[in-house]
């Protein structure tokens, strides 16, 4: 046999065992989880069928909590055979779930490949004027990239962003962890609001956050209050004039300090974006006004550090600061985590900061603290992050160059 032949032959053979690989590769599933009304429609069209069936999937699946498409009684068997093939409704993995005794539920999901990164989620419990309300912390981040000081979510470093399926399943596994036992036909919603408050943040995540917000939006999906809709942020300045045209739910600012040099320190970002332009963005949300709309005012939240950011002069500052902005001011007693360089601020203190608040005619409300006995509270929310940035290690060896100073000066 000529060497050309045997050339040839190998070529065709090898050519075969490619092909034949390629044939066997398996096809990895779309996740409908994440998928906004559009997203599904879209799905649904490119498969060949009517872009209504996406209304029917997501009340399935964010209505009556269902997985499997069998169960699907609307859509026809052919339908069905054909969605079990190529698609799934997969929420991230719980690793880890701890209910408190106030009521306050948390979860650790994994999210990524294989041993993955851990991100929590929390939801706490509270009566109000409408009756029981149930208050979901959503993480929109592996990690957070802004190194709040106080935060210890910060000192984990970053990873990456969450997908909007991990965004929405936190939402979807906090309302289904109340009817497990519930027959389909009786499921119903129990997460009465929602606020991107959980682990990382949200504006440097915009686009999976935006959609997930719209799911949660939809009547199809959550049917949920713009009200009720809650996003925090640092202050990504122009992701806030961006969010003020794209969707209209209700803005939290993590404030924390009332001047910039404090602020620096506290929230790095206000390098990037002080408080004069934050304050100007804030009022730009508001002006974007609409019938029925969420932003008829900021809600603030001040983490109050014993002698850092808690004294008179403070709250005078606050007031000047806040005096042209329609807000709501949240003060929240410092939940202290491992080696945090800050103490929480006495209770007299905290509500002495309130007075002062109040008295110049500001709504000011103290944050009950829930879920400690978990590690729920705020600012307390870690995970388990493959640290690209090295941060955690970090600020270890700048916690331990500190003890050692402390201990030779007696």
């Amino acid at each position: 046999m000529s060497t050309e032949v045997v050339a040839s032959s190998a070529h065709s053979d090898e050519k075969q065992q490619s092909t034949s690989v390629q044939t066997h590769t398996p096809v990895a599933k779309v996740n409908l989880l994440g998928m906004s009304r559009p997203q599904m429609e879209k799905f649904f069209e490119d498969m060949g069928e009517k872009k209504f069936r996406a209304g029917q999937v997501m009340k399935w699946i964010h209505q009556f909590f269902v997985t499997d498409f069998a169960e699907m009684t609307n859509i026809s068997g052919k339908l069905r055979e054909k969605l079990e093939k190529i698609a799934e409704i997969k929420a991230p993995e719980v690793v880890h779930k701890n209910y408190s005794k106030d009521g306050t539920r948390k979860w650790v999901f994994r999210v990524g490949d294989g041993a993955g990164s851990l991100v929590e989620t929390v939801l706490i419990p509270a009566e109000d004027k409408t009756g029981l309300r149930k208050t979901l912390c959503i993480s929109s981040q592996v990690g957070c990239a802004l190194d709040c000081s106080f935060c210890s979510t910060g000192k984990q470093g970053f990873q990456r962003d969450l997908s909007q399926a991990e965004i929405i399943g936190q939402l979807w596994m906090a309302n289904y962890s109340y009817m497990e036992d519930v027959a389909v036909a009786e499921r119903e919603r129990s997460v009465t609001n929602v606020v991107m408050m959980g682990m990382g943040e949200p504006l440097l995540n915009y686009d999976a956050v935006l959609n997930s917000m719209r799911i949660m939006l939809d009547d199809f999906a959550y049917g949920m209050s713009k009200r009720r809709v809650t996003l925090s942020t640092s202050g990504v300045v122009p992701k806030i004039d961006q969010l003020a045209q794209d969707i209209d739910v209700a803005l939290a600012i993590s404030l924390h300090a009332t001047n910039n040099e404090l602020r620096d320190e506290l929230v790095p970002i206000n390098k990037k974006y002080p408080l004069e332009q934050l304050i100007a963005a804030c009022q730009r949300y508001i002006a974007k006004d609409g019938n029925e709309s969420s932003r008829k005012h900021v809600t603030i939240e001040y983490v109050m550090l014993d002698g850092v950011n808690d004294k008179p002069e403070h709250a005078q500052q606050m007031i000047k600061l806040l005096k042209d902005l329609p807000s709501k001011i949240n003060l929240i007693p410092f939940n202290p985590f491992p080696h945090a360089p800050y103490g929480r601020s006495s209770r007299n203190r905290i509500i002495s900061f309130q007075k002062t608040l109040s008295d110049a005619g500001f709504v000011c409300t103290i944050r009950q603290t829930r879920g400690d006995d978990i590690d729920a509270a705020c600012g307390q929310l870690v995970g388990q992050v493959a640290d690209r940035t090295r941060r955690a290690e970090q600020w270890k060896k700048k916690v331990a160059a500190q003890n050692e100073i402390m201990r030779s000066q007696g």
